[in-house]
């Protein structure tokens, strides 16, 4: 049996680890995007890597978002494995053409003989004092599009192993990691354990009243909201979806089937938003057991405001606490 490893790591140092980790381990494994390389990032999630694997692993791309995916479809047709990183979630608009065009469709086009194993790293949502093209939350438009496998961590553990097990699948990945979770908390990593499956949603707390989904930065909230509401005698159950697409909704089913009421919870706009597809599924799968209407919170159907109201348009505990009032008062 091995010895325990244990370091405490922030999300930021675990996707810097789970990085490493990776190329470490293969040398297919290669870092693209601005500013990844000398800089390491404008987040430092890249910090150190082309200093220890240098320029030909690690490369600083000029400022062309469609020209960096383009370049990656090209490195995982030859047999790599080229992890991207959009430096902001409102930046990946330029490339969309060759992720939804190319990325997507290739492994389909090709009758599974030609894999496209690349990550595409997205820091996503808001909460860190910048307006539209810095704040954005474009989960819906990747999940929507078959092809793309869509995941969110949440927490510094999952950010190091989910980036590892995103990189060695053989299908294109968009890897969403909450920015104002990089440095904000901090947990205990344990490299010697076997990690939960990449695609595979959790339930974080548990409880008998409500239901609470989240995923991303929007799981802090949910967990907050669930520890006030023990204040006042409720019970929160929070789950973690983790992956966006494919869903794996069977605990949330479970979930659903023993407290009969359901909370989503995201940063994104309500309209067309991944709560949606979840509301809908519930229902179908779960009809004869809410005892009230799956209820959404999320962010408004506007542009992303400028960042002295962004608290104002982002769901907070008091948002959900209140849509969970209005499940049990159903």
């Amino acid at each position: 049996m091995s010895a325990q490893r244990t370091t405490r790591i922030t999300l930021a140092k675990g996707l810097n680890m789970g990085l490493r980790r990776a190329m470490e381990d293969d040398p297919k494994v290669l870092v693209m995007g601005e500013d990844v390389g000398k800089l390491g990032g404008v987040f430092r999630i890249t910090d150190g890597l082309q200093k220890d694997f240098g320029e030909d692993r690690v490369i600083d791309s000029p400022l062309a978002e469609s020209g960096i995916v383009g370049t990656a479809v090209g490195m995982a047709l030859r047999g790599y494995r080229p992890v991207v990183e959009i430096q902001f979630d409102g930046f990946v608009y330029p490339a969309y053409d060759q992720i939804v065009c190319q990325v997507a469709k290739m492994c389909y086009r090709s009758k599974g003989r030609t894999p496209m194993p690349m990550v595409i790293r997205i820091p996503f949502g808001g909460g860190i004092g910048a307006v539209e093209h810095h704040s954005e939350s474009p989960e819906a438009q990747f999940a929507h599009t078959p092809g793309l496998k869509v995941v969110a961590c949440s927490n510094p553990v999952d950010g190091y192993w989910m980036i590892q097990q995103a990189i060695a699948s053989d299908d294109p990945v968009v890897f969403l990691e909450p920015k104002r979770q990089y440095h904000a908390d901090k947990a205990d990593l344990d490299e010697t354990t076997t990690p939960e499956p990449l695609f595979a949603s959790r339930v974080v707390r548990r409880g008998t009243d409500a239901t609470v989904v989240a995923y991303g930065p929007t799981v802090k909230t949910a967990m907050r909201a669930a520890e006030a509401a023990a204040t006042e005698g409720q019970s929160l159950e929070v789950v973690d979806l983790r992956t966006l697409s494919p869903l794996d909704l069977d605990p949330v089913y479970d979930s659903v089937r023993r407290t009969g009421r359901l909370v989503v919870c995201h940063e994104a706009h309500v309209n067309l938003g991944m709560g949606a597809e979840v509301a809908a599924r519930v229902a179908e799968e779960c009809f004869y057991s809410l005892e009230a209407p799956v209820l959404r919170v999320g962010g408004f159907d506007t542009p992303y405001p400028a960042s002295r109201i962004e608290e104002d348009f982002l769901p907070d505990l008091d948002r959900v606490l209140d849509a969970v009032d209005r499940s049990l008062a159903y």
